[in-house]
């Protein structure tokens, strides 16, 4: 019989910063004159050690390239299977390494993230990693060295590096230089720099989305900047508390209905595995709101969050939708003990408000974004 893998055996990867770091020590090697190695091994930041394999690598005195395959592990990514290269030049007997990025490495382009703007997105652990690793084959030597990934810019694409301001392909990341299967914890923890970014860009005011057809009503429709959306996956509960932690004042929950009835509800992480009560809290608030017991069975039979509150508006019952989302907003104020101050405007599946409170109203018209629903 088939059995789930044992999380304890998952197999561990290695870091685009981590193969950045590889080939450059590579290069420097075949640079000194060594012989291409069926392996590297690189120091990390905690002090082991991690060997790779090498991909390939020449030498054209005073310049080197190597390259090693980007290796996920069992937490694989866009990036698994990339090839991260590094050309090394060497420039003087003494003098300090400079780093780069080159072909299919991203250009910072906003403020809040770890590198200046019009820097190369190569993260601050990747870059003492790259020193160190070629500080090993070259002590003192002036070098410059320049990280490419040729297929990097597509694969930016499929990244959040373009709603970051990150252009012209990947970033260069990692800190701790190994990929474990990635726990909720850190998935979480991903999410916090579009979070900074809003912060870094004065935002007080900020929208909390589950996703990207969220982010783009929040920017196609109401005209939100797009710094001030913050896709949350289902964790509405974790971005509240890290947005009043950073002095957020006020936020819109936008998002489909079938995913922030779960708020009305009380629910603030929103997977369906952790909390799936989407038509019972319908069905509830339904019964509350006098809706017969006959229309009440008939909207239990529908398989979708969707189909029901389409039925719901067919029958003239959109009164029901707006209390819902006022009912979201009470709950989310209160889970952060009014730290927030919190509205919701709640959609279908093609982006149309079918439910909002009168906060979210207020908040838009405060910031001056476009309140557009069809009243």
């Amino acid at each position: 019989m088939a059995r789930d893998k044992d999380r304890h055996t998952w197999r561990e990867g290695y870091t685009t910063g981590s193969c950045a770091a590889g080939a450059a020590k590579v290069a420097c090697l075949l640079l000194r004159g060594n012989s291409l190695p069926e392996q590297v091994e690189i120091p990390l930041p905690n002090s082991g050690r991690l060997k790779m394999p090498i991909e390939g690598g020449e030498s054209n005195y005073p310049v080197a390239m190597a390259s090693i395959l980007k290796n996920g592990g069992d937490d694989a990514d866009i990036t698994h299977g990339l090839e991260i290269r590094a050309v090394v030049r060497q420039l003087s007997p003494q003098g300090i390494v400079h780093i780069r990025g080159g072909q299919g490495v991203g250009t910072v382009t906003k403020k809040g993230l770890a590198m200046e703007v019009g820097e190369s997105a190569i993260n601050p652990v990747p870059r003492k990693m790259i020193l160190e690793a070629v500080r090993e084959v070259f002590p003192e030597e002036e070098l410059e060295i320049i990280i490419e990934v040729p297929d990097g810019e597509d694969a930016a694409l499929r990244t959040l590096n373009p709603r970051l301001g990150i252009v012209g392909g990947i970033s260069i990341l990692g800190t701790c230089g190994i990929v474990r299967p990635m726990s909720e914890e850190a998935f979480k923890t991903s999410i916090l720099p579009e979070l900074n970014q809003a912060v870094a860009y004065g935002h007080k005011t900020i929208v909390l989305t589950p996703g990207h057809y969220g982010y783009r009503v929040a920017t196609e429709r109401f005209k939100v900047p797009t710094e001030a959306v913050i896709q949350m996956s289902n964790f509405v509960g974790f971005l509240l508390e890290e947005a009043a932690y950073r002095g957020i004042e006020k936020v819109i929950l936008l998002g489909h209905i079938g995913k922030l009835i779960k708020v009305s509800g009380g629910i603030f992480h929103t997977h369906n595995r952790v909390a799936d009560a989407r038509n019972e809290i319908l069905l509830a608030y339904g019964a509350l709101a006098g809706i017969k017991i006959e229309t009440l069975a008939r909207l239990a039979e529908f398989p979708t969050t969707e189909g029901a509150t389409i039925e719901l508006m067919n029958l003239g019952e959109q009164k029901l939708l707006h209390h819902l989302a006022h009912l979201a907003s009470e709950r989310a104020q209160a889970f952060t003990f009014g730290r927030l101050t919190v509205g919701t405007i709640m959609t279908l599946l093609n982006g149309q408000p079918i439910g909002w409170d009168t906060k979210a109203r207020e908040i838009v018209e405060e910031q001056r974004w476009e309140w557009s629903v069809d009243a």
